[in-house]
């Protein structure tokens, strides 16, 4: 059993597709273990499309990786998303393989490194779901505090949250008021 944390995109029908795609992504991947803040974030490099929701989910899993791959595309699909050449068209959905782990004393293996290194949008929702997880020597929590002044702008929707742990099999949570 390996665990993979995913994050979760949309800006058509989010808080219907994140929703679905988090019951998807148990049905065919495994357990979800952990789901973060659903957070609504203004597009990158694609002004005046619309804005997106974002979320990570923590998965257990019995897939290898180019499994994983390969199931997160047919639910992309499922779930009607169309690929196009511009990399920042609208979606339905986007669901990205982050990090992956073998097991509990493995080594993180960073699948999109660029992300997290760059977009609030990918690591703080990543950093809630494995907060002490290393990446480049420091927990996730310790990058996610140094993308916080980006995320001002964002906003929280705990209604979809509350919608998308229903979906992965959780608890409602009374965090989210």
């Amino acid at each position: 059993m390996a665990d993979v944390v995913i994050l979760l995109g949309s800006n058509i029908a989010g808080e219907e597709n994140l929703p679905r795609a988090a019951r998807r992504i148990r049905e065919v991947l495994g357990p979800v273990l952990r789901v973060s803040q659903v957070y609504q974030t203004p597009p990158v490099g694609a002004p005046g499309t619309p804005w997106f929701l974002n979320a990570a989910v923590l998965v257990r899993t019995a897939l290898p990786l180019p499994g994983v791959r390969m199931a997160l595309r047919r639910i992309e699909a499922q779930l009607g998303r169309v690929r196009t050449q511009d990399p920042n068209a609208p979606r339905t959905i986007d669901l990205d393989p982050m990090l992956w782990r073998e097991h509990e004393a493995a080594a993180v293996q960073v699948l999109a490194m660029r992300d997290l290194l760059q977009y609030a949008h990918a690591v703080i929702p990543v950093a809630e779901v494995v907060p002490d997880w290393p990446f480049q020597g420091k927990p996730l929590r310790a990058w996610a505090e140094r993308f916080r002044p980006q995320a001002q702008g964002f906003r929280l929707r705990p209604e979809v949250r509350q919608v998308m742990l229903r979906m992965a099999g959780l608890p409602p949570t009374s965090e989210d008021g």
